[in-house]
């Protein structure tokens, strides 16, 4: 009856990996989902926002800089969230942090390797090709689905301090740091 969508068509015009996410982001997977193409802009745009961490018109422009620690912190909330996810394969939340991660790091302005190697490994399952190209243009030995899988640090995501309101008449006026 000609009324559904090739996926072939739809992986030739925005690749496998695009292709592979949208699909992931849709919903859990055991759920019926709507198919609804127009979504997979969303993910052309993680995809290319992700690319931009790593290039720029001219090439790679990733650094040997030590990372801050907020730059640390999104990693390893990504990583955390990542991992606990794909246990409960719970993938369009996995695809969500991915989302926020990258959001994170390109307001923090990061192109820092410490942050992005262990980034595009996790991404790698979701986005295999994409994530390939960029670890031989970032010339690791082998591929990145053989590396070491990261694993995220408790002692990067606990807080040392919190942000405590002060309010006069009901209103918020300033907020003081304070130890936990």
């Amino acid at each position: 009856y000609h009324n559904t969508i090739d996926p072939n068509e739809l992986t030739e015009i925005y690749g496998a990996d695009c292709f592979r996410l949208y699909q992931m982001f849709l919903g859990p997977i055991e759920d019926a989902k709507p198919w609804i193409s127009q979504g997979i802009e969303g993910t052309v745009k993680f995809l290319r926002k992700f690319w931009r961490l790593f290039c720029d018109e001219n090439g790679l422009i990733i650094t040997d800089e030590k990372p801050s620690e907020a730059e640390l912190k999104a990693l390893h909330k990504a990583i955390k969230k990542v991992n606990e996810d794909i246990d409960r394969f719970s993938f369009n939340t996995c695809v969500s942090a991915f989302m926020v991660c990258v959001n994170e790091l390109q307001k923090l302005k990061c192109h820092k390797r410490a942050i992005l190697e262990p980034l595009v490994i996790l991404l790698a399952p979701f986005a295999p090709f994409l994530t390939e190209e960029l670890w031989q243009m970032m010339e690791k030995e082998g591929s990145v689905h053989t590396a070491v899988y990261p694993k995220h640090d408790e002692s990067v995501l606990t807080e040392a301090t919190y942000q405590y309101p002060i309010s006069v008449n009901g209103k918020v006026r300033t907020k003081i740091d304070l130890p936990l």
